[in-house]
């Protein structure tokens, strides 16, 4: 019976681990756990959510402290399209953060960053071109595009010296997605050196609507397929979002897929960013526990723990320190929501907001806990101690798990 390792993702001349180690933010996917992913063969990712915000919690910068305040002015005025970033500032914080991992970088695998287009911090194209440029200037591997069709993301690159180096993909959730994105690149001569595709068990943003349980993954990646092949085009085809053993992954190998992205299994890592607390919430996790909902402010659904913090928070929102998710008008829809909650309830003090939640604040102070849909199951991936608590696992323990595991089996860790 075969296992992932009997297969190979490759890159022109170069052969990889076929497992990608999906980019979490922000900074969920460390720049620890991305490196073990490279270390060990296959891909790791960091995500370039906030870094502006994570580049001050690491290396001491005071990019967020300083934008704060600029416009603390503007804090209890209802029009935030003043509240502008530093574009210095972004591009900066984006070359410290991956320099700093790509100059770590050991072994033979690859990094790669995860670059949302629906980070749109009220200049949406600008702040996009900052931060895929300033991530190629750094050295990166490769950028997965992500959130967000990225009709223009490839234009926004063209003139780097690393345009047609580095490894560049999309992840998809549809023949139809991929079909605008590379219909809009055509003209480039640049065909993306690989498409992952998402089906509706991931975890976080999800490309689905609510009817996303009516959609399957493997349907979804044979439907690509097929057009791929009808257009003669040969791009690697990486399977992403319910994956949770190798045997799963072994499965997608075997029918034409070049690799695996997976992330559920390694949010209780020990080199995940989220704190313990958290991981602890991940492992008790039972089926009914995990919802999608519509509370995200960028439009989409999202897979998270019932019992996350963040939902129904009446927090007031932080546009001036933060404001990642305002539009090109300073329009945010938790912004929106909160104010009117605050007009509705104008004698409470805590006030709570169920529709949509404070994206920036909330992911920032680890308080919303996206997940996949199998996060249940990590329970089963470890061991329970004596106090109750579940034991945290190496990233090495879970790569090396899906790299050689067969018959559906889970290496539990060493009592």
């Amino acid at each position: 019976m075969k296992c992932v390792d009997d297969f190979r993702l490759r890159f022109g001349r170069k052969e990889l681990v076929p497992i990608i180690i999906g980019g979490m933010g922000v900074d969920i996917s460390t720049i620890e756990l991305a490196l073990e992913g490279a270390r060990l063969g296959g891909i790791g990712t960091i995500s370039d959510a906030m870094l502006p915000d994570v580049s001050d919690k690491i290396f001491d910068t005071s990019f967020t402290k300083e934008k704060t305040r600029l416009f603390k002015h503007n804090i209890d005025n209802a029009d935030k399209s003043s509240v502008k970033f530093d574009l210095g500032s972004v591009a900066e914080s984006t070359r410290l953060h991956v320099g700093k991992t790509m100059d770590a970088k050991r072994g033979d695998g690859l990094i790669f960053i995860n670059c949302m287009e629906k980070l749109t911090m009220n200049a949406a194209r600008e702040t996009l071109q900052v931060r895929l440029n300033a991530a190629l200037d750094a050295g990166i591997d490769g950028i997965t595009l992500s959130a967000g069709l990225h009709q223009n993301s490839f234009k926004l690159m063209e003139d780097n010296k690393r345009f047609r180096e580095a490894k560049l993909g999309i992840i998809v959730s549809s023949v139809r997605a991929l079909q605008i994105f590379l219909r809009k690149n055509a003209k480039l001569n640049r065909l993306p050196d690989f498409v992952v595709v998402e089906g509706p068990l991931a975890g976080g943003h999800l490309g689905f609507g609510m009817d996303w349980a009516e959609y399957d993954l493997a349907t979804i990646i044979a439907e690509i397929a097929q057009y791929l092949k009808a257009e003669k085009l040969d791009i690697p085809v990486i399977a992403a979002g319910g994956i949770f053993t190798g045997s799963d992954a072994v499965g997608f190998l075997e029918n034409g897929a070049a690799a695996v992205q997976v992330a559920t299994r390694f949010t209780v890592a020990k080199e995940c960013g989220l704190p313990d607390k958290a991981k602890q919430e991940y492992f008790k996790a039972s089926e009914v526990d995990i919802e999608v909902n519509t509370i995200s402010p960028t439009g989409y659904p999202m897979r998270m723990l019932k019992n996350s913090p963040a939902i129904g928070s009446g927090i007031r929102p932080n546009c001036e320190s933060y404001g990642y998710i305002l539009d090109a008008g300073g329009k945010c829809a938790y912004f929106d929501a909160y104010t009117k909650e605050v007009e509705i309830h104008k004698s409470i003090k805590n006030i709570s907001v169920k529709s949509k939640t404070c994206l920036c604040t909330h992911m920032r102070n680890y308080n919303l806990w996206t997940c996949g849909h199998y996060t249940y199951r990590l329970k089963d991936t470890t061991r329970q101690l004596q106090d109750g608590s579940y034991m945290q696992l190496s990233t090495e323990h879970i790569f090396r798990d899906y790299q050689y595991s067969t018959d559906n089996k889970i290496l539990l860790p060493d009592a």
